[in-house]
């Protein structure tokens, strides 16, 4: 890593930057409709060539996508050779797009030395059509039909198939496949280890290193051009096969009725394998994809292991006695680094770290986007419609994307989402501090941001405005790091704040529409949280004031205070610069907190407040165009961003730095922008020789930690709820002219067509908020000590400090991937193959999110980016568990 930091040697060249789907995507919707998913469908994938970048199982590339490496596998009886994963588009599924196959990340480093991933292949006929059936039968209220409920994997008929990775240097990387028989029975399977370059030359351009090279046989392998200065590449086998050839071009007679410009096309190898046509692969031993056929017939419970090397160079005898030693010496090393950053856990969160950092780092993937050719189209092929240059996506014309960047899920969400990124960095820093400070700066570069200081939301939606949580994640990277190392990295402090400061503007100047420094309106995050689509204006010209985009920016506020704070230390001129976000982040809790503000004309500003005293939580508010209002009284996580508000500083911090130390300005601020009485009575106060700044008052925490920790509200046995279970016995109504809405608790899939209907904030435990609400816990927990106690949970008569609160929902959290008292992970629901199998169980999965009563996953099943922030709770319950 430090030769790599360092730029000694690019070990980060080659990696598992493959995307596993790439069809569906945005980038690749050329229709006047935007509907993604069928303008390339997966019937498509096997036979259609990509303009942006390629896919495959298990598969690796060099670091910009031009030369890919994957696999490929037919049991005899599939309809398609077996080139990527399967899953349901957005329409076919019953809660959105939804991976059908079984593969798993189990090993990899920051610097990919080593990796092993694993996919289940069934034995029998792959069962395509019977899922999308099923599943299209199946409403919202029903749970979505995965593949092991077919009976596919009954009697253990299946493949395990085992791919390692291991890189000698930089350039040589040593391949192993391991395929394992689980049956009984001897089983048939063709095996083609492919190697391929993405089509450069098809679209019409000129320039040299785009044009058309093949790969050629070379001795008893094959040998690739040097495509855009990546060098030349061998690669060999040890086990002997047929070398197939053909290009990576599109199968124009097949899927257009247009005759294709000449005969080898990208599903070659399906026809050759598959159908039998000899005649589909290039006879003159020469293309841009070349595949090595391997047939095998397995005996039951036995093993067939297959041995390749990539290199800029081979050696003399590729697969001497040190191939093997290099492969055993670079796993060990993958086990001994985890054990170093996480010294001392059990062999089951031993287990579960390596599998979350494994995963995060497998979902690191080559990203290639440029959106001004994307809106013009190319050369070679026809305009794109005139309707792609009215979409929100053509503002961002400048966007440049060509880098390797960290997926939300490495299938059902292959692309960049900034607010998931900012986990993912958070979470980096725990294993790969140097690709963390990478990870969340990327989208605030010049290539990404927008002229007016946006950075991008994800590419459905550009311009979507997600939590902003950019100077949180750049601020816990650099204590993480600090706590580390004993010093922290200054420079990329810096670097960093002056990015955010302009992406503060932004906020500041988009969101507050109506000058009252309430923040409405737009994605932000939580999707289907409201009892109405909160982007959107109701029919009748009312919006909603949510009371969590105004705590997201005091949250902003006040990390951007704790960043100028740390460089004021060593540069006074950031002071003023704390100042300011010290002023911003007093206005925001006040707005929050009070009502009745009033500009200088005696004009009525805003009339409400988000907390409401009743209740004892907070709301948004319905504001209608004649100025009245009304709550909208729905308990969620919403009503709980503002405790994320929160802050403090030691009695040396203040001294260093008096512009801490508010009680002299709240004269002035009171006097003359805000309501004195509150102010005085919330800020400048010291407890334990520290002064706290929160947008939530003392005893409005006490109100709220009674719904937050009771079991019959939010407080679920595997972490904190996105809704409270009040809901499921009395759902809320809310009637607003002629939009009416009902809201009711639901702890798996959305009930409900808004925002695709695919991920659900009405009930389940989210893993990235409950660590922001835990971070936020430990904060109060830390100034308020044993003065402020809780009883948990609610009605338990068990009373605790804030510190041990947060402590009780970080084992709540782990708990859904350990092994329960039964033996059993929550995560892996009620399928007894998942829970019991010695092949299935102790593989890890690390959902979108969970159910919010029996804790199994829901969602995307790679979300090993937000959710692998179980690595920080891991660690952290290890310094602070009792012996």
């Amino acid at each position: 890593m430090a030769e790599r930091d360092e730029g000694h040697q690019p070990w980060s060249r080659w990696g598992s930057y493959l995307s596993d789907r790439q069809w569906g995507t945005v980038r690749e919707d050329y229709s006047a409709d935007g509907n993604a998913w069928s303008s390339f469908p997966h019937e498509h994938a096997r036979m259609r060539c990509y303009r942006w970048g390629e896919d495959g199982l298990l598969g690796i590339s060099d670091e910009k996508g031009l030369l890919c490496f994957g696999l490929a596998l037919w049991n005899g009886r599939d309809p398609i050779l077996k080139e990527r994963p399967f899953g349901l588009a957005n329409g076919e599924g019953n809660h959105g797009e939804d991976l059908k196959d079984y593969f798993f990340h189990q090993l990899n480093t920051p610097t990919h030395s080593f990796m092993r991933g694993l996919y289940k292949y069934p034995q029998q006929e792959f069962p395509y059509q019977h899922l999308v059936e099923e599943n299209g039968r199946r409403g919202r209220d029903q749970p979505e039909y995965e593949l092991v409920e077919t009976g596919i994997f009954d009697d253990n008929r299946y493949f395990d198939v085992f791919v390692d990775y291991a890189k000698a240097s930089p350039e040589d990387l040593l391949i192993r496949i391991r395929v394992v028989n689980r049956g009984s029975d001897e089983a048939e399977l063709s095996l083609i280890p492919t190697l391929w370059l993405r089509n450069l030359w098809d679209w019409g351009y000129k320039e040299d290193w785009r044009q058309r090279s093949p790969i050629c046989r070379d001795g008893d392998g094959i040998k690739t051009p040097d495509v855009h200065g990546i060098g030349s590449y061998q690669l060999a086998c040890r086990q002997q096969g047929t070398w197939l050839f053909t290009e990576n071009a599109t199968n124009t007679e097949r899927l257009y009725q247009q005759p294709n410009q000449q005969p080898y096309v990208k599903d070659a190898f399906h026809r050759y394998v598959v159908n039998g046509e000899q005649e589909a692969v290039n006879p003159a031993q020469e293309g841009t994809k070349a595949g090595l056929l391997l047939q095998q017939r397995i005996a039951g419970g036995e093993e067939w292991v297959v041995d390749l090397r990539l290199a800029r160079q081979l050696p003399a005898d590729p697969f001497d006695d040190s191939f093997e030693q290099l492969l055993q010496q670079r796993e060990q090393e993958c086990l001994d680094y985890f054990d170093s950053c996480a010294p001392g856990l059990s062999a089951d969160d031993a287990l579960i770290f390596r599998s979350a950092a494994s995963g995060l780092l497998w979902c690191k993937k080559f990203y290639r986007w440029t959106v001004v050719r994307w809106l013009s189209g190319d050369p070679n092929h026809p305009s794109p419609p005139p309707e792609r240059l009215k979409s929100e996506n053509a503002y961002w014309r400048r966007m440049h994307a060509d880098d390797v960047i960290s997926m939300p899920d490495s299938w059902e969400y292959p692309y960049f989402c900034q607010w998931d990124l900012m986990f993912h960095a958070v979470a980096f820093a725990c294993i790969d501090p140097g690709m963390a400070k990478q990870q969340s700066m990327l989208l605030r570069s010049p290539w990404y941001t927008a002229p007016n200081a946006q950075t991008p939301a994800y590419e459905w939606a550009l311009s979507d405005p997600n939590p902003p949580i950019g100077a949180w994640a750049a601020l816990r990277i650099f204590q993480i790091e600090r706590n580390e190392k004993g010093f922290g990295d200054l420079p990329f402090l810096r670097s960093a704040m002056r990015k955010l400061i302009l992406e503060y503007g932004w906020w500041a100047n988009r969101n507050d529409r109506s000058g009252d420094s309430v923040f409405e309106g737009g994605f932000l995050g939580l999707d289907n949280i409201g009892v109405f689509d909160r982007r959107y204006p109701l029919p009748d010209g009312s919006r909603i004031e949510q009371c969590d985009g105004t705590a997201w920016m005091a949250t902003l506020s006040l990390n951007l205070l704790q960043m100028s704070v740390s460089l004021a230390r060593e540069e006074p001129e950031y002071t003023d610069i704390a100042e300011r976000f010290l002023y911003d982040f007093v206005q925001l809790a006040t707005t929050l907190n009070t009502e009745a503000v009033i500009d200088s004309k005696a004009k009525v500003l805003r009339s409400y407040k988000n907390w409401d005293e009743e209740d004892g939580f907070y709301y948004d508010v319905i504001k209608r165009p004649d100025g009245s209002w009304e709550y909208l009284r729905s308990r969620s996580i919403a009503g709980l961003v503002p405790l994320l508000a929160v802050a403090s500083f030691s009695v040396d911090t203040v001294e260093k730095l008096p512009v801490l130390n508010v009680k002299e300005d709240l004269k002035w601020l009171s006097s003359e922008r805000v309501q004195p009485t509150w102010l005085t009575k919330h800020f400048g106060l010291w407890h334990n020789d520290r002064t706290l700044f929160a947008a939530v008052p003392e005893e409005n925490l006490r109100r709220i930690c009674e719904y937050l920790f009771d079991e019959e509200e939010f407080l679920s046995p595997h972490g904190i709820r996105s809704l409270s279970k009040y809901y499921e016995k009395n759902p809320y109504s809310f009637c607003e002219g002629e939009a009416s809405a009902t809201l009711a608790y639901s702890p798996a899939d959305s009930p409900v067509a808004m925002f695709g209907g695919n991920s659900n904030w009405r009930g389940p435990v989210w893993m990235p908020f409950n660590y922001l609400l835990i971070e936020a816990l430990q904060k109060f927990g830390h100034y308020y000590g044993d003065s402020l106690k809780v009883e948990f949970p609610t009605r338990s008569g068990n009373w605790i400090t804030l510190w041990d609160a947060s402590l009780e929902l970080e084992k709540r959290l782990v708990g859904l991937f350990r092994r329960n008292e039964a033996g059993q992970r929550p995560f892996n629901g009620a399928v007894e193959l998942f829970q019991s199998d010695p092949h299935w169980k102790d593989l890890l999965l690390f959902n979108e999110y969970f159910h919010g009563d029996n804790g199994s996953g829901v969602g995307a099943s790679h979300q090993t980016g937000w959710t692998a922030m179980v690595i920080k709770l891991l660690t952290q319950l290890q310094r602070y568990s009792t012996p």
